[in-house]
């Protein structure tokens, strides 16, 4: 299995959806096949228009995925490449590319002028691994509207035992990671941002909510990351779902925040 970082910039001529699809130079097509697995990274912030948009203004690895189809630009005229990104998954906080202990990626004797100018570079698995396990990718923060899966619980005693049934509503980890690309880290109700707070510690922190609650019966529905879903600090996303028969919405979180 191959390994490659893939470089994403905030001002960019190509049309890429993060986690969808990424265009190339026909110069790196011998590392972007298909299976290749991939890891997100954005160099140093140069605008700070972008700063809501990013985890991080330093250079940071944000998110990880895996080449599906590559297809020739057929709009290119220097023989440009896109490829499909399956099973991205954004991290829950940003890996910054260099610790107190030096780059997470080992820089080749002979680029180490230019190395950080490739776009796409390839990696072996042991750097792979060490940027991912600086992830915490399986203990990501993730929406606490999970806790709407257990609305419809009850509970019964047999003998000394207690048995618990509950109903869980199954949720896209895409549209959250959509939701936060489009709305960003700082909380749409009270305009908490966690980095501007705790620094890089909170960087990358925020619960997303959905508008329209999974749990209240209609079963599968179409979600629009930018229509129903809205992200709110922990203290705002507890308030919303305060009551159990009533979830406030945005407009009402607000108006009681200005009263």
């Amino acid at each position: 299995m191959d390994y490659t970082i893939i470089v994403e910039n905030d001002v960019s001529q190509w049309n890429d959806d993060t986690g969808k699809s990424y265009h190339f130079p026909k110069s790196y097509v011998k590392y972007l096949t298909k299976g290749t697995q991939v890891i997100y990274y954005k160099g140093v912030m140069q605008n700070k228009a972008f700063a809501s948009k990013r985890m991080s203004d330093k250079a940071h690895y944000f998110g990880i995925g895996e080449i599906g189809k590559v297809e020739k630009d057929l709009n290119s005229t220097k023989g440009d490449y896109y490829a499909e990104i399956v099973n991205f998954q954004l991290f829950d906080q940003p890996v910054l590319s260099k610790l107190k202990t030096g780059y997470l990626e080992t820089i080749p004797s002979t680029k180490t002028k230019n190395y950080w100018r490739n776009g796409v570079r390839p990696i072996d698995k042991d750097t792979y691994d060490k940027i991912v396990s600086q992830s915490n990718l399986d203990s990501r923060n993730a929406t606490n509207d999970d806790q709407q899966g257990t609305s419809e619980a009850y509970t019964s005693y047999e003998g000394n035992g207690k048995k618990v049934i509950s109903i869980k509503y199954e949720r896209d980890g895409k549209l959250r990671d959509k939701a936060i690309e489009i709305h960003g880290f700082t909380c749409m109700g009270c305009g908490f941002n966690f980095k501007e707070k705790y620094g890089e510690w909170g960087a990358g922190f925020i619960h997303v909510h959905h508008t329209k609650p999974l749990s209240v019966g209609q079963g599968v529905r179409l979600v629009n990351p930018e229509a129903d879903m809205v992200v709110l600090c922990p203290n705002c996303h507890s308030m919303v779902h305060r009551k159990k028969n009533q979830t406030l919405t945005l407009l009402e979180l607000k108006g009681i925040i200005r009263k």
